[in-house]
């Protein structure tokens, strides 16, 4: 893994967050998977990575996400990333679910972490991580295995998934916005609009915009190119604009925070309440 030393988290903290990550065992975990196999077969052989993720380093890493590298040390460094403590953070976002839902999509899930939670939190529910990253997916799904979880694991775009129309109740995407320009942060809240089936619910976990925008010194900490373009804008916004109803953000320890959507139903639905069998009709999925 290649790193750049500019940043400030490389310069001044990562000597000392290093102290306290197990590198001997991050290197046995790596040397355990075969990579290429793996990703392999993972990997959407007719996928164009989009300009926006391959000309740009993320967290100072060359090459972004797309090496096994950042696979294995996205999970060490990320517990300090995430202050007071990254299970309360991810859990904020489970918090605000609001449906029971039955078929979720966890966009740009990276190693899997809230895809992994989402889960355990409705384990009757079909739960499917998407991202772009194989060999972000390849360690999702070692995660999961150990866990002992059937997550079904997807190479891809959240701006563009292929997948049907109406075809969830709950979508989500956690640490995904801030590391997008404005226009594809835009593009994910309306392809997960065009997803959810009505009544269904969309939320975002990221960093905290309000705060970003007030402590400027922060978008600096690690190479993240598009998180001063994520602080300028407005999650809720782009929610908005995209046609969800309902928008509502919270603030998840101060540094991130929560924001939720609902696809509004239609207005025949709202006019005549249905039947208790008719209201269930929402929010069984079709086959994917």
């Amino acid at each position: 893994m290649t790193v750049r030393k500019d940043t400030i988290f490389e310069q001044f903290l990562a000597p000392v967050v290093w102290l306290f990550i197990d590198e001997k065992a991050m290197q046995q975990l790596s040397r355990s998977i075969d990579w290429e196999t793996e990703s392999s077969r993972l990997r959407r052989p007719d996928l164009e990575y989009p300009d926006y993720y391959i000309t740009q380093n993320f967290h100072g890493i060359e090459g972004g996400y797309l090496n096994p590298g950042a696979a294995v040390s996205y999970d060490p460094i990320t517990q300090y990333a995430l202050p007071p403590h990254e299970g309360w953070i991810r859990q904020g976002l489970i918090d605000e679910i609001r449906t029971h839902p039955r078929r979720i999509l966890d966009l740009g899930c990276g190693t899997g972490s809230t895809t992994i939670r989402l889960k355990q939190a409705f384990p009757d529910a079909e739960v499917i991580g998407l991202d772009l990253s194989p060999y972000m997916l390849v360690m999702a799904e070692y995660k999961a295995k150990q866990a002992g979880l059937e997550i079904h694991w997807v190479h891809g775009p959240a701006e563009q998934t292929g997948f049907t129309s109406n075809s969830f109740d709950l979508v989500t995407a956690s640490l995904l916005f801030h590391e997008t320009p404005t226009e594809i942060a835009g593009a994910i809240a309306q392809e997960s609009f065009r997803l959810l089936q009505p009544g269904g619910q969309f939320l975002i976990l990221d960093g905290n915009q309000k705060t970003l925008r007030q402590t400027e010194w922060l978008t600096q900490i690690f190479e993240e190119p598009y998180i001063q373009e994520y602080a300028g804008g407005s999650v809720d916004a782009w929610m908005g604009a995209a046609g969800f109803g309902a928008v509502q953000t919270t603030e998840v320890w101060l540094l991130n925070q929560v924001t939720s959507g609902i696809k509004p139903l239609p207005q025949s639905s709202v006019a005549s309440p249905k039947s208790t069998e008719q209201e269930e009709s929402w929010v069984v999925a079709p086959s994917y």
